[in-house]
């Protein structure tokens, strides 16, 4: 089981290492394409997209974190997509990733920024008003960390790293091939 204490240094540690970054990237870089979008027909994402994303999916666990400490026998609310078929799960997460990057297209960094803020607050809001017994509940169907409330509550870490990498990985190979 994850604990508390665990959850805010990794929060903390993951995401001031991305702002960290961000803040190096040029006006260039933050606009160049990096990765390529896995919807059909979705536009290449830059660097600022990924924060738009990064957001809206720290709110997204937080939304499954409080329906499984509700009980809910379905937090994650992949079941209700074809009865969670994976392909089906998958394609609504990538068209729900094109809307939100759509959506974020023209906000600028500090907007970015902000919202990221305001998403991580509701975490650490999250985090402080439930009870140790809460944090280690089980999230059926959660495919992320432990499968328990704090597994769900700490993946944002993990999300922030891994699309980091991926940022860095997509502006390395757009450096090589320019």
């Amino acid at each position: 089981m994850r604990t508390r204490e665990e959850i805010t240094a990794a929060l903390a540690k993951h995401r001031e290492a991305l702002l960290a970054r961000y803040r190096s990237f040029t006006p260039e870089e933050l606009e160049r394409v990096c990765t390529q979008s896995e919807a059909p027909n979705g536009s290449p994402w830059r660097p600022k997209d990924h924060l738009a994303h990064l957001a809206d999916v720290e709110r997204a666990f937080q939304w499954m974190a409080k329906r499984a400490i509700a009980g809910h026998p379905d937090p994650t609310g992949f079941r209700k997509i074809e009865g969670g078929e994976h392909s089906a799960v998958m394609a609504y997460i990538h068209n729900r990733n094109e809307k939100i990057m759509s959506a974020h297209q023209s906000d600028e960094l500090a907007t970015l920024f902000a919202d990221l803020a305001d998403a991580r607050a509701g975490t650490l809001a999250l985090l402080a008003a439930i009870t140790d017994e809460q944090l280690a509940l089980p999230a059926p169907g959660e495919p992320w960390d432990d499968g328990t409330v704090g597994g769900l509550l700490i993946t944002p870490a993990h999300h922030d790293q891994q699309h980091l990498g991926w940022v860095e990985a997509g502006l390395r190979a757009s450096e090589a091939s320019a």
